[in-house]
């Protein structure tokens, strides 16, 4: 199948490229670099240096003998967006030129990912709305003109409902009122920009599903954690790049790394904040499963992707175990919250309908967490500890 992945140079994007590629799907990737350049722009950086998408998609082909197709353009501009489906594509890197034809499946990562970075000020507030609703809209109006039957697979996030004092349905919610019932999609409520942007791109989707009968399924996402997949054991230079600072790296990974570098673990306020989490290489897994099983035409499938739930004081114990247990000296801050969030809740989602369409999740052992180690001891004498702490508020 022709694969067609936006954001394919990100911490996702380019790990679910090899993915495909190595069970003999035709996969182009398209990327600005927005990442990249953003963490330029705050100062953040990456654990190891990492080769451009052209190059990456080089090594790959060295590496496996397929070819993972290249393009490095603005998705916000919709008659860019437009080309991938026309044919008027112009390719940066690929062995065959020629127009792969319209996509099977559309994985969407092309948005800009963080939290922090949204609320840095009202430039980056605004960068963030205009990147991902732009994009998102081209997207919509493309498939719908272009390849109304292509299922497109959409990187939600946990982080669009918030923490209700009652249980989070996968993505509906059926109510009952003043004797009536209907099905709506869950109650949301976003505490970033980034988050309200991930809400209103599901509301643009269901739209076009309603009006045009598009076809998406909506992994609402939680944090990822990890480094390596079974794809990127064939050169360490496949690796995704890795984001350990306040920015842009999550917690279970920023964690790690400063466990490494000898700092502090730093739990923000009570640490009683509760998320669920998953493994980089279970993202794979659920993307690939929702790719084999597509939502029907008028349907918007939501699945909460997550494999298992914890508090940030106990990542910060099951780290600061394992850190000790490889001879890191580590301890465990509790800073003031930066964020106005809740530190002690209810939070009880339900994720049992990925399972149901054969997802195998992979826990967070002890296993897990010292091989996550071992890669970046590796590369200790890059880290910046100087990252760990920026001062975003809000």
């Amino acid at each position: 199948m022709h694969i067609l992945i936006l954001g394919g140079d990100g911490y996702l994007g380019w790990p679910s490229a090899m993915y495909f590629s190595a069970r003999g799907h035709q996969v182009t990737v398209v990327d600005n670099y927005f990442r990249r350049k953003a963490c330029i722009d705050v100062d953040a950086d990456f654990l190891y240096p990492v080769p451009s998408l052209p190059e990456r998609a080089r090594i790959w082909h060295k590496a496996t003998g397929r070819e993972i197709k290249v393009i490095l353009a603005d998705l916000s501009d919709s008659e860019t967006m437009r080309g991938l489906f026309s044919g008027a594509v112009r390719y940066t890197w690929a062995l065959d030129e020629r127009f792969t034809g319209l996509p099977h499946t559309i994985l969407h990562y092309a948005e800009q990912p963080s939290a922090p970075y949204s609320l840095l000020d009202y430039r980056r507030a605004n960068i963030t709305l205009a990147n991902n609703l732009i994009t998102t809209n081209n997207l919509m109006f493309a498939v719908k003109d272009f390849a109304p039957d292509t299922h497109i697979i959409h990187i939600g996030t946990m982080g669009e409902y918030g923490t209700p004092n009652i249980d989070i349905e996968e993505g509906w919610l059926d109510i009952e009122h003043k004797g009536r019932r209907d099905r709506f999609l869950f109650p949301r409520q976003a505490s970033s920009i980034y988050h309200t942007s991930k809400i209103m791109d599901t509301d643009l989707f269901w739209f076009g599903i309603r009006t045009w009968k598009l076809r998406m399924t909506d992994l609402m996402q939680g944090p990822v954690y990890g480094i390596e997949t079974e794809e990127s054991r064939v050169d360490e230079r496949l690796r995704p790049y890795f984001n350990y600072d306040e920015i842009f790296g999550t917690v279970i990974n920023r964690f790690v790394v400063q466990s490494v570098a000898r700092h502090p673990l730093t739990v923000y306020g009570k640490g009683g904040q509760t998320r669920g989490y998953l493994n980089i290489c279970d993202t794979l897994q659920c993307v690939y499963k929702s790719f084999e099983t597509p939502a029907n035409p008028g349907e918007l499938r939501i699945f909460n992707q997550i494999t298992e739930t914890f508090t940030v004081n106990e990542l910060a114990e099951r780290v600061q175990r394992v850190g000790t247990e490889r001879g890191h000296a580590v301890q465990v801050n509790h800073v003031e919250n930066p964020r106005k969030e809740a530190e002690e809740h209810y939070y009880n989602p339900a994720y049992q309908g990925l399972q149901g369409i054969g997802v195998t999740p992979h826990p967070l052992t002890d296993d897990v967490l010292h091989g996550f180690f071992a890669i970046v001891e590796e590369h200790k004498a890059n880290i910046k500890p100087e990252l760990f702490l920026k001062g975003v508020r809000w």
